[in-house]
């Protein structure tokens, strides 16, 4: 409970008007229903009381080494019908209008059910939960990919790998993803690529990505 003393302390301290961004210590991240273990959770937006907007991310992180220091991170995958690229601010707008028209389809989708996300936010705070997915990418703390849609290059979904918890001493992967409502017939087909990709060029132990019928 100490933590959460220090983090009432500082939400405390903070004068009306300000912002205050905190990041949730990682045995604290599993007792919050928004976070089921083994699944990662996308942020979501802000939290204003007293004038004062917290925005709190919740992240499957830790300070092991989720991959091996020499292990190159793939910069995407290809297949016929889409293809993956690292998420990062650049794809903001178009990633924002591909989920904020499918949030009913994507609780729907396996994986996302009883989660905190998705749920309504502006631009602007899609904006800084990309940006933190980018950080995590360039950290190699978490991966998280943008799906395109070949040909036209739209964004139609996207694809989380943060480090599951528990297993120690294992590398254990937590994978969700997720499709465009008017994109679902290629949600099976993004699960079938993702899932041989880790198999194939990850160096994971382990994988939790709740299967598709």
């Amino acid at each position: 409970m100490t933590a959460v003393r220090d983090l009432l302390r500082r939400w405390a301290s903070v004068p009306p008007g300000s912002t205050l961004r905190l990041t949730w210590p990682l045995h604290l991240q599993a007792a919050d229903s928004r976070l089921p273990e083994g699944r990662h959770w996308r942020a979501g937006g802000g939290v204003r009381q007293r004038g004062l907007v917290a925005s709190v991310y919740h992240r499957g992180v830790s300070g092991e080494l989720f991959v091996p220091e020499d292990f190159a991170v793939p910069d995407g995958l290809s297949a016929d019908r889409f293809r993956l690229e690292p998420l990062g601010p650049q794809h903001n707008e178009a990633d924002y209008a591909a989920w904020m028209t499918s949030i009913g389809h994507i609780r729907a989708t396996p994986g996302f059910p009883d989660q905190g996300w998705p749920q309504e936010m502006t631009l602007q705070e899609n904006l800084r939960d990309l940006e933190r997915h980018a950080q995590d990418f360039a950290e190699r703390r978490g991966f998280t990919y943008t799906v395109l849609e070949a040909g036209t290059g739209g964004v139609i979904g996207c694809v989380y790998i943060y480090p599951a918890q528990g297993g120690a001493g294992r590398r254990r992967a937590a994978v969700s993803s997720w499709v465009r409502a008017d994109r679902a017939e290629l949600d099976n087909a993004v699960y079938d690529a993702v899932l041989t990709w880790l198999e194939r060029d990850w160096p994971f132990d382990a994988l939790e990505y709740a299967a598709r019928t």
